[in-house]
């Protein structure tokens, strides 16, 4: 028998530190090529031209597993700590289907550019933040009756997403209304005369502002994670792999979760 048991807070940190990283290294990369104005761009308009587009979508494919993996293992630990409670379990579901969701539209944004595809990109934002902020919720109603402690933060948190959401909104409605010229989604560089820079700045610092938010709440799964182990028991029969007794197939655990909150 082999047994391997370890914290899972890894998960929540490499997530919040790869997804940041993209950031930061996308628009340091399109600064120096001077694809992009240093003051405040939109977040892909830092992945917009090669080479540093290849380099956000990778790195944005691999946010999107690690995403994956954390809302799973949260979906995990909830389960397992609050077994026979439908209320708590109805909105367990619901938040794992909303952090896929969230995590798949990730992927849609990494994959869609915003030059070569503008309405997938924007479709991809939207499943990301809109569902993402919802998710947020969800977890935040289970901290209330879970977690009294994380409750608050999580409240902030929510709040900071939610008004970065509102900004974010009305700027952008308002920049691509038509009142400040056409053609406005290919533009990477701005002059602080240009007549809704004002607006675009508001625009870019609230999206900013909403990325920033999410890894936020992210961090704040890190004290729960530590308190869940991963322990795989593998008993092997038998001198042939493609005659697999039933015994071993019944006895195999592949994800075991215990702790508490």
């Amino acid at each position: 028998m082999w047994w391997f048991q370890q914290g899972l807070c890894f998960l929540p940190s490499a997530l919040v530190v790869w997804s940041a990283a993209s950031f930061i290294f996308s628009y340091i990369t399109a600064v120096l090529l001077r694809h992009i104005d240093p003051l405040v761009p939109y977040i892909s308009d830092t992945g917009t031209i090669a080479p540093e587009r290849c380099l956000f979508g990778i790195m944005l494919n691999i946010s999107t597993f690690l995403g994956i993996a954390t809302v799973y293992v949260r979906y995990k630990q909830v389960y397992a700590l609050s077994p026979g409670e439908p209320k708590i379990a109805r909105l367990n579901k619901a938040g794992f289907t909303l952090g896929i969701i969230s995590c798949f539209g990730l992927c849609i944004i990494a994959n869609f550019q915003k030059y070569t595809l503008f309405y997938m990109h924007v479709v991809g934002a939207c499943l990301t933040f809109g569902i993402g902020a919802i998710y947020i919720l969800v977890q935040t109603i289970l901290s209330y009756t879970m977690q009294p402690k994380v409750f608050w933060i999580r409240v902030i948190v929510l709040l900071w997403c939610g008004s970065s959401i509102a900004s974010m909104f009305v700027s952008s409605v308002l920049l691509y209304s038509g009142l400040y010229g056409t053609d406005l989604v290919q533009k990477l560089h701005w002059n602080s005369q240009e007549k809704g820079y004002i607006v675009h700045i508001i625009s870019t610092i609230s999206e900013w502002s909403l990325a920033f938010s999410f890894l936020s709440f992210f961090l704040t799964y890190i004290r729960d994670f530590q308190k869940i182990s991963l322990r795989a028991d593998i008993n092997l029969s038998g001198h042939s792999v493609c005659r697999t007794p039933n015994s071993f197939v019944a006895d195999e655990h592949t994800l075991l979760i215990g702790g508490r909150l």
